[in-house]
């Protein structure tokens, strides 16, 4: 008798959805999982009715628990984890916003620190090199083309921390950073980009894989000018974040975006701020302030949204119940395919024996009840 028991449960694997189902954890891994009498084991968790869905990852995420990935302080970052694992993300990319390079080089050599102690997976750079006029809540005055020195000094910064960098595909030098960032062994995205379908095409040519949550951002779909938006959804190439809080994408763009990518090339990201988990309020994000009203962060004074107050397990919710996606759909976009884009396919991401006991219970109306990370109870 070894191990803890989850059964009883509705388990979302890789073969399909196992109905009273059970999941065998042995050393923080999976050791088994099936229908039918289960194994026993020191710990027996009764999951009767509930979801049993691989840990989300979440690969464009600034903060949460009242705390950004940019602060100085390691526990402030290791709270924003915590947080989000509270909700069922038990792998994510650390992103920071746009800001000037040497300042940027600092950051990703804090973080570069808590990659290499297995908190987070990796970094991901959202700018500077973005277009200043799609550029959001980044702040415009910090904006640059990515030459080949800032390029190389941020990746050097990381050490191999850095796992995907966000650029404009229209400014200069943006194919050849494509190349060194693949090169590298980091994923280009595109995403703040005015570009049209012609400046688009030669990036995801040169190995830009994924729109950088698509629609927000960008220039407009035209029925003339496809712009990113037609030319990144259309590309069996690219992998298409998308901002499931129904605030940046209305339900009906969620489909329509989720059916044509398919399965294999829609992954749900939160873009939440350090207000994730918190509440409303004053915030900061890059140096630029940001109120939160209603869950819904805006820079100061404007409308512009500054990311999000989402939290995976509500994005999961919204695409099933919101959007009316199935839940082994939604655990493809929330787990599978991002843990996949990150090249942890063989660790994390789906039920399956061997991988790490990375699994989330969710209540009959998709909320999360408990979570195991690594196989040990989040708190």
């Amino acid at each position: 008798m070894a191990g803890r028991l989850i059964s009883g449960g509705r388990l979302v694997t890789p073969d399909g959805v196992l109905t009273d189902g059970w999941l065998l954890v042995e050393d923080g891994y999976i050791g088994a999982l099936g229908t039918g009498e289960a194994p026993r084991a020191d710990e027996t968790v009764d999951a009767a009715g509930a979801w049993v869905v691989p840990g989300f990852v979440d690969i464009h995420c600034h903060g949460g628990g009242g705390d950004p990935f940019t602060s100085a302080d390691p526990d402030r970052v290791r709270n924003a984890v915590a947080t989000h694992a509270r909700h069922g993300t038990t792998t994510m990319l650390a992103s920071l916003v746009s800001r000037p390079v040497p300042e940027l080089v600092e950051q990703v050599a804090r973080l570069r620190e808590l990659v290499e102690d297995g908190l987070l997976a990796g970094v991901h750079l959202e700018g500077p090199f973005l277009s200043a006029a799609r550029c959001g809540a980044h702040d415009p005055a910090v904006l640059q083309p990515p030459d080949r020195a800032a390029v190389a000094a941020l990746l050097d910064a990381g050490r191999g921390a850095v796992r995907m960098v966000t650029l404009a595909p229209e400014l200069e030098g943006s194919v050849r950073a494509v190349h060194q960032l693949v090169d590298e062994g980091a994923i280009a995205a595109i995403g703040h980009t005015d570009a049209t379908e012609a400046q688009v095409m030669p990036a995801v040519a040169a190995g830009a894989t994924v729109a950088t949550h698509l629609f927000n951002g960008m220039r407009p779909l035209h029925h003339r000018e496809p712009g990113p938006i037609g030319a990144l959804l259309d590309d069996e190439r690219v992998t298409v974040e998308l901002i499931c809080d129904l605030v940046h994408l209305r339900p009906t763009i969620v489909r329509l975006a989720a059916r044509h990518a398919g399965l294999g090339r829609t992954v749900l990201v939160t873009d939440a701020i350090a207000a994730a988990g918190v509440g409303d309020g004053s915030y900061q994000i890059g140096g630029l302030p940001v109120v939160v009203r209603g869950g819904v962060p805006t820079l100061a004074g404007g409308t512009s949204l500054a990311g999000s107050t989402l939290t995976m397990d509500a994005a999961f919710r919204n695409l099933v119940h919101g959007c009316g996606l199935s839940v082994p759909e939604a655990v493809a976009a929330t787990s599978t395919l991002p843990a996949a884009l990150l090249g942890l396919a063989e660790s994390t991401g789906r039920l399956a024996k061997g991988l790490a006991a990375d699994v989330v219970l969710l209540d009959d109306t998709l909320h999360t009840t408990a979570v195991l990370r690594r196989g040990d109870w989040v708190g």
